[in-house]
């Protein structure tokens, strides 16, 4: 089979360090075309690719597929113009800044007949996978609380857009979009939701903190991001009323990328005994708590999917339609921490 001609649209952390290995090292992508403004950069990792400077160039090489790394007030622009020039496209998380946009793009990709796909990456974390296992066999029995954490301890505010207050920045759509998709995964839209969003560190730059709840009948999941955490507690914890999972650390993946890793490797994803999480189950009055084995964490799955969903019209292995729902949330998360209330949904 063909390879898929890519054309990688920004070239910042995301691009360089996140989907050029995916592509790169996947016999079923060729990464044809860069959109950049530091060729010298590009041409370190992809010697051959050729490296333009707008959008519109861009979109005249040879290309299938377009993926979108740029920030993201910048997303809805350059996917709209990507489906007008007949590419299929897969955008960076988050998805866009206002449902609206999203509800435009979606219905633009639909009228075209093209793959519109957003890189919530994070469902493939290997501990988001094993709570999602638990889950699905029901171990915890009938969920009470579910609490995610996505933690940091970045004391000073950096100079970069995703730190500035401009359309798209600060924590919420930046972690909080990995957050809420997760959740949503696992339980649906809530009845409800609570948040606290600001800017802790510096009143003058985009917000660096927050706390969410969700709202669920008989259950309430807790979502939380902060920027002055040196000691992290647990990043997962989920109760139910059989037992509780308990996880520390940080998936693997982003740091073994940074490290320049194969990502097709046989032992890419896999956590060590170390990380495993603890998981505690009630049987009558004895509780029985061990480490659980991680599932293998695996990114290149949203590539095969992608590849699957191109070549073989099977589904998306992200749907555009549920990085809207994300999109709604944050809205509702931005409504009700400005005005103090609880948001219906």
């Amino acid at each position: 089979m063909k390879p898929i001609n890519v054309g990688l649209a920004g070239y910042g952390f995301s691009g360089q360090s996140f989907h050029r290995p995916l592509l790169q090292h996947s016999k079923d992508y060729h990464i044809h075309t860069v959109l950049s403004s530091n060729e010298e950069k590009v041409r370190k990792d992809l010697e051959d690719a050729r490296v333009v400077q707008t959008l519109g160039e861009l979109l005249q090489e040879d290309i299938e597929l377009v993926v979108i790394t740029t920030p993201n007030h910048l997303h809805y622009r350059m996917i709209k113009q990507s489906l007008h020039a007949g590419k299929h496209v897969v955008v960076e998380k988050p998805f866009v800044t206002s449902s609206s946009e999203g509800e435009e793009l979606i219905s633009l990709a639909e009228e075209k007949g093209l793959l519109l796909s957003v890189f919530h990456n994070r469902r493939w974390d290997a501990d988001f996978l094993t709570i999602k296992k638990i889950l699905e066999e029901k171990r915890l029995g009938e969920i009470a609380t579910y609490e995610a954490h996505f933690d940091r301890y970045r004391p000073q505010v950096k100079d970069r857009w995703k730190e500035n207050k401009i359309e798209g920045g600060g924590v919420l759509f930046d972690l909080g979009s990995h957050l809420i998709d997760q959740a949503l995964c696992l339980f649906g839209t809530p009845q409800w939701v609570f948040a606290d969003v600001f800017s802790q560190r510096d009143p003058d730059k985009a917000e660096d903190y927050f706390h969410i709840i969700m709202g669920y009948e008989g259950m309430r999941v807790s979502l939380n991001s902060r920027s002055m955490v040196l000691d992290p507690g647990p990043r997962y914890q989920v109760h139910g009323r059989s037992g509780s999972y308990m996880k520390y650390g940080m998936d693997r993946q982003e740091a073994d990328l940074k490290e320049g890793l194969d990502p097709y490797s046989e032992t890419w994803g896999q956590e060590k005994e170390s990380a495993w999480g603890t998981l505690s189950v009630a049987d009558g009055e004895k509780v029985d708590t061990v480490k659980l084995p991680s599932e293998k964490g695996d990114y290149t799955l949203f590539y095969q999917g992608i590849l699957d969903a191109i070549r073989n019209n099977d589904a998306s292995p992200v749907k555009a339609a549920e990085a809207l729902e994300v999109i709604r949330i944050i809205e509702a998360c931005k409504e009700s921490s400005s005005d103090g209330k609880v948001v219906q949904l």
